[in-house]
C-alpha cells in the first residue's frame, strides 16, 4: 500500500530528502522549432504523436496537459510506487502540506494497491473528519457522487479541497456496510505530537507524522512532560507513515548518546553514507516504542535506530517495511520530481525494505482495548 497524506491536498507520506534541482540546460521537452540534432527516438515519437493529434484530433487540445501527461507517464513507467512527477499546481499543494496548514476534512489517506481502493489511515484530532466519525480503515468510495479508485487518490484528494465552510459529501464502506457523511471543510492545523501523563508518572507522546517542525515540537512536548516529573516514556509511532528524514534524525539526536549511528543509506552505485548523532543525550529515562503494520518510512528509521542502539523496547506489530528514501527535486518549471534514490538500513545493517522491523514484544489489538499500550505500561511499571 502506498501511504498518502490527504488533508485536502495530495502529499505522499514517504521518507523524503528535499532539495532544489534546476534543469534549465537539460530541458528535454523539445518543441518542433528547436534544434533537432539532439533528438532521441523518444523525442521524435512524442513530436510525431503531437503532430498527429493536432492534425486529426476532434476535441480541444491543451499543450500543457499533454506535456504533463507525457512526463507523468514517463515517471510512472518506472513502476515505482514512491516515485512521481508533481505539476506546478500539485507542488504548491505539497508545499502547503509540509507546513501543516490545510482547508479540508483533516484525514490521512492511503492507497490499498491490492484492492485498488482509498482508505482512511487516520483522522486528525479535532478535525472535521474526526468530528463526524470517520475511522481508520474506512474505504472512501465516492466524493460528491463521483466514484474514485486507489489509482485516483490524487483526484480524490483534490476533490476534498475547497473553501472553508463549504460542505463535501463522502460515501464510505465500513465492514461491508455503506455509510454517508456530510463534512464541512475547515482550516485544519496539524499538530504533529500529542502528549499526556499516564499512570505511574509514565509520559506518553504520539507522533502523527514527521512533517516540518516535528522535531522542535517533540522537544517542547518532552520538556513539558519532564517538568511534571515523568520517570519513563512511551513514544507511539502507530499509523505514522513517515515524512521528512531530518526531522526523525533530529529527534534521535535528542534521545541517543553522542556518536551513535542512526541511519545507513546506500545509493545505486553502492555509495554508503552513515549518519551519527552529534549532540549530548537529553533523554535518559526508559522508553517503550509502539509500532504497528502502518509504521513506515521515517518511523522505521526511528524504530530501527532505537532498537539497535538498545535505547527502547518495541511493542506492537511488525512494521510496514518501507526502507527506501525519496529525493524531492524542484525543477526549473516549478514542477517537481520525487524519485527513489537510496535504500536505508538500521545501525546494525538490517534491511527494512519489504521486510519491516519485528518488535521485541508482538502484541495485537484485541476487541476495543488498546492491548499494545497496556503492554507498554506493564513493561515500564516493572
Amino acid at each position: 500500500m502506498l501511504v498518502i497524506l490527504s488533508i485536502i491536498v495530495t502529499f505522499i507520506l514517504t521518507t523524503l530528502f528535499v532539495s532544489n534541482y534546476f534543469q534549465d540546460k537539460n530541458n528535454y521537452i523539445i518543441l518542433p522549432n528547436q534544434d533537432t540534432t539532439r533528438l532521441t527516438d523518444l523525442d521524435r515519437t512524442l513530436i510525431g504523436l503531437k503532430n498527429i493529434i493536432e492534425e486529426k484530433y476532434l476535441g480541444e487540445i491543451e499543450d500543457k496537459k499533454l506535456y504533463e501527461g507525457a512526463i507523468k507517464g514517463f515517471v510512472e513507467a518506472l513502476n515505482d510506487e514512491y516515485s512521481t512527477y508533481y505539476t506546478e499546481e500539485e507542488m504548491s499543494d505539497v508545499n502547503e502540506s509540509l507546513l501543516g496548514n490545510y482547508v479540508g476534512i483533516g484525514a490521512y489517506l492511503q492507497t490499498n494497491s491490492k484492492e485498488n481502493t482509498i482508505e482512511v489511515l487516520l483522522p486528525i484530532e479535532g478535525s472535521p473528519a474526526k468530528k463526524v466519525g470517520l475511522l481508520p480503515g474506512d474505504i472512501i468510495k465516492k466524493i460528491d457522487g463521483v466514484e474514485y479508485t486507489g489509482k485516483e487518490i490524487n483526484e480524490a484528494s483534490n476533490a476534498l479541497k475547497g473553501v472553508e465552510g463549504t460542505k463535501v459529501n463522502i460515501e464510505i464502506i465500513r465492514d461491508g456496510e455503506t455509510k454517508t457523511f456530510e463534512i464541512t471543510r475547515e482550516n485544519v492545523k496539524i499538530y504533529h505530537i500529542s502528549s499526556e501523563i499516564l499512570e505511574n508518572n509514565i509520559g506518553y507522546m504520539y507522533i502523527q507524522t514527521f512533517d516540518e517542525g516535528c522535531a522542535d515540537e517533540f522537544k517542547d512536548k518532552y520538556e513539558e512532560l519532564k517538568q511534571q516529573n515523568i520517570n519513563s516514556l512511551i513514544i507511539d509511532l502507530r499509523n505514522n507513515g513517515g515524512g521528512i528524514v531530518p526531522e526523525a534524525l533530529d529527534i534521535l539526536d535528542y534521545i541517543l548518546e553522542k556518536n551513535k549511528i542512526t541511519l545507513i543509506t546506500v545509493d545505486k552505485n553502492n555509495n554508503e553514507e552513515i549518519t551519527k548523532t552529534t549532540t549530548e543525550q537529553h533523554i535518559d529515562i526508559p522508553i517503550v516504542l509502539l509500532v504497528n503494520n502502518q509504521t513506515a518510512s521515517a518511523s522505521e528509521i526511528m524504530a530501527g535506530a532505537l532498537k539497535d542502539n538498545g535505547r527502547a523496547t518495541l511493542v506492537g506489530e511488525k512494521t510496514y517495511g518501507k526502507g527506501v528514501i525519496q529525493e524531492l527535486m524542484t525543477l526549473s518549471n516549478h514542477a517537481a520530481l520525487k524519485l527513489t534514490t537510496n535504500e536505508y538500513y538500521t545501525p546494525n545493517r538490517n534491511k527494512i525494505n519489504k521486510i519491516g522491523i519485528t518488535p521485541d514484544y508482538i502484541v495485537e489489538i484485541t476487541s476495543n482495548k488498546d492491548t499494545q499500550l497496556q503492554k507498554a505500561i506493564e513493561l515500564l511499571k516493572k
